[in-house]
């Protein structure tokens, strides 16, 4: 025993002097890292604002300038900052710079430091009563001229506070590892090395991180820096909502109205055969989505007539206030005659563009005289939304594959436009557009954007693509832009989502009422297990594909007879198309014959309801379900997926969601399928049905924290941040370019 406190009493000392010179390496060290980190910091941060310094100081804007370096020091770290001009002269600098880091002393020792071979930076520690600091020296360059130098100074106390910190903390460390060593020593010498070595290796099982979770860890720490960079937008930090929008807007585009373009109206007025004038809500995607934005940014919403009433509701402008009673925003109503609609929106639309974006196999068809529709309507469109703009910039945003022209006949009337285009659809890859017999006029049209918008990055890797094969225009990969005709179009994703809290759930009845409700109305018993689809009736929808998978589900699971009913809510749709007209009939003998299948008189499997639901009632069902089947064939989106989470409040439900809906990148906590694999559809249903209620909460709560998270406002502000920046960009550009022009031509 004496030996081994002999031997420990050793190896502590010999650790204890090892820790003693650990330390000294680690202030040696830690000192030169963080004086290279804070060269680096300055460098960074000088280069950064490089060309508002020099644009400011050119102009003679000394206040300019003078905030801007405010704005460096903002950091507790930087205690101040300097411009000085190339004759070692001050421009700026900020409140209590010490004098003794004046322009002229410090432009000796940058000189110096470069030594005839151009311009070099300097960075030094000096002593100073009140503790050390940094000082940077970084010339700043106007081209391959050298235009000045900048100079930053940093606090270096906390640095000595971290080093103490690592002093104490290597000692300690030592400390513990030197009685580790000997208590572990101890042991050793009276057990066996067999002993010890099984033991250990025990001891260590299961301790390690498994390489798989390491993308994971990755992605994860990407996206909390890109979420704390959005938070920081309008410096603010909170949640995106209507009032932070709202925020976004006056503090990057001063306020300004927005002008939208799209084909759908957010508020149909249709008289009923009683006389009666109703007011209704489209069964539409992007009317979901872009009615909150509206109501929070006002402004006009340009889109086509299409109500029984809606020229008698609106003025002789075709102008309405909506919503009823409220009155936050415009809708500007445009007139189109039957052979507009159906050439336009019925024939190239619909029959051309939609089935050539979606791979759900229908073929598209493209008629001369559609296109000649498509062309007019596109320019009736544009010149609209050219009446309703109030500056010769405005902020106009577009949608959606009706208005594939109207970006460039709005560029032609409104040159200085910033014009935002968001593409609601998938983008077809470059031999699927190659289909189109005017794919470089689309693309054209399109390249009219200032911003051009996607859900996903796949859809505008796809996009670029096209723009490679058909056109002659240079792309700017770094940028994600196109530049053609001297002129960029940045190439982005936006994926799109929902209002957050959303407006239905404000006067939405408990979740036990909403099932009585929906349980009463459908005859369903209490006992019931209920799924819910909701859809408009299109055949990319898969809900052909979402009966037969319900018809699998009861041949594998017969328990379910009597217990399971799938509720279809479908919204008619674009009935003057006969692939559209044949999908009706398919549903209607599709659901008939599972019925008589598996139904009897009191019970029927699939309740198919074809009609116009408003929102509310919407709600009510997702509320009242216990799964909801999302079975899109191919889909840019998918905001049904998106409402069913926000209605979940209870934070019960599971959804069942395609692999080939952009939502599914988003909503992993969902049951992912292949709609077309009625085997894995009918096992997720079954695999809902049987989950236990605390895993539909931990999956559910997931879903809501993202969904809220990226919301529908947070969508819009970052189109039109990115827009208020390139806005800026351009508008210096042009400044500088006038100016250029003056001086060539003698005019300044």
């Amino acid at each position: 025993m004496f030996k081994g406190l002999r031997f420990a009493f050793v190896l502590v000392s010999a650790l204890g002097l090892l820790a003693w010179g650990a330390s000294v390496f680690v202030d040696n060290t830690t000192h030169a890292w963080f004086q290279h980190d804070l060269a680096l910091r300055s460098r960074l941060a000088i280069n950064g604002a490089r060309q508002l310094l020099i644009e400011r100081a050119k102009s003679g804007n000394k206040s300019g300038v003078r905030a801007l370096l405010v704005d460096l020091t903002r950091d507790e770290r930087v205690m101040a900052a300097a411009l000085c001009a190339n004759d070692l002269a001050t421009v700026a600098t900020t409140p209590g710079f010490p004098p003794e880091f004046a322009c002229e002393a410090i432009g000796a020792k940058l000189r110096a430091a470069a030594g005839g071979d151009g311009a070099q930076e300097w960075s030094g520690v000096v002593n100073l009563p009140g503790g050390s600091v940094h000082v940077a020296a970084v010339p700043i360059e106007d081209g391959t001229a050298a235009a000045g130098f900048g100079i930053l100074i940093h606090d270096m106390s906390y640095i000595e506070r971290r080093e103490a910190a690592a002093r104490k903390s290597v000692f300690v460390a030592f400390g513990v590892l030197a009685l580790c060593a000997a208590a572990i020593t101890i042991i050793a010498a009276r057990l066996s090395w067999r002993g010890f070595r099984d033991e250990f290796a025990r001891l260590l099982s299961g301790k390690s991180e498994a390489p798989e979770f390491r993308p994971f860890a990755r992605d994860l720490r990407e996206l909390v820096q890109q979420v704390a960079h959005e938070k920081d937008l309008d410096g603010q930090g909170a949640s995106w909502s209507a009032e932070r929008l709202r925020h976004v807007l006056q503090r990057h585009l001063h306020g300004e109205k927005v002008v939208v373009l799209a084909n759908r109206e957010p508020y149909v007025h249709q008289r009923g055969l009683d006389g009666d004038v109703t007011v209704l809500h489209p069964a539409s995607g992007l009317v979901t989505a872009l009615e909150p934005v509206m109501e929070a940014c006002s402004g006009v919403w340009v889109a086509h007539g299409s109500g029984s009433a809606d020229r008698e509701t609106a003025d002789e402008r075709g102008r309405v206030s909506v919503p009823p009673g409220e009155d936050k925003y415009v809708v500007r109503r445009v007139w189109l005659t039957a052979e507009e609609e159906k050439g336009y929106y019925y024939g190239l639309a619909n029959e051309g563009l939609w089935p050539l974006c979606h791979l759900a196999h229908a073929r598209p068809i493209f008629r001369s005289e559609d296109w000649q529709y498509y062309k007019t309507v596109n320019e009736k469109f544009a010149r609209a939304v050219c009446e309703e703009t109030t500056s010769d910039d405005p902020i106009i945003l577009v949608q959606d594959y009706h208005f594939a022209l109207a970006p460039r006949l709005i560029r032609e009337r409104l040159p200085h436009a910033t014009i935002i285009t968001f593409w609601h659809i998938p983008w077809p890859n470059s031999e699927r557009i190659a289909i189109c017999p005017w794919r470089e006029e689309l693309i054209e049209g399109m390249l009219g954007s200032s911003i051009l918008g996607f859900h996903t990055q796949s859809h505008c890797n796809n996009f670029v693509d096209g723009v490679d094969r058909f056109l002659e225009a240079r792309i700017d990969r770094e940028r994600s832009a196109i530049v053609q005709h001297r002129r960029s179009t940045l190439v982005r994703p936006y994926p799109i989502s929902i209002e957050w809290p959303s407006r239905w759930m404000k006067d939405v009845a408990p979740i036990e009422q909403c099932r009585a409700s929906v349980f009463a109305e459908l005859g369903l018993h209490a006992d019931t297990l209920l799924g819910v689809g909701v859809d408009r009736l299109d055949y990319t929808k898969g809900i052909e594909e979402r009966f037969l998978a319900v018809e699998r589900l009861l041949e594998r699971r017969p328990a379910l007879l009597g217990r399971f009913v799938f509720a279809q809510l479908g919204a008619p749709s674009r009935t003057g198309i006969d692939r559209y007209r044949e999908l009706n009939e398919n549903l209607e003998r599709l659901a008939l014959r599972i019925n008589e299948r598996f139904g009897s008189a009191s019970y029927r499997p699939i309740v198919l309801k074809r009609a116009h639901h408003e929102p509310p009632d919407v709600f009510r069902y997702f509320r009242a379900a216990d799964l909801c089947y999302v079975s899109s064939l191919h889909d840019g989106m998918n905001l049904v997926a998106k409402e069913f989470v926000a209605a979940r409040d209870d934070e019960r439900g599971v959804l069942v969601l395609s692999h080939f809906t952009g939502a599914a990148r988003e909503l992993s906590e969902a049951l992912l399928v292949n709609p077309y694999d009625l085997e894995e559809a009918s096992d997720a249903m079954a695999a809902a049905l049987d989950m236990p209620l605390d895993e539909q909460q931990e999956r559910m709560r997931a879903m809501r924290a993202l969904v809220s998270e990226f919301n529908i406002y947070r969508w819009a502000g970052r189109m039109l941040v990115d827009a208020a920046r390139l806005r800026r960009q351009e508008r210096m550009h042009g400044r500088w370019a006038e100016n250029a022009w003056r001086v060539a031509t003698g005019r300044s």
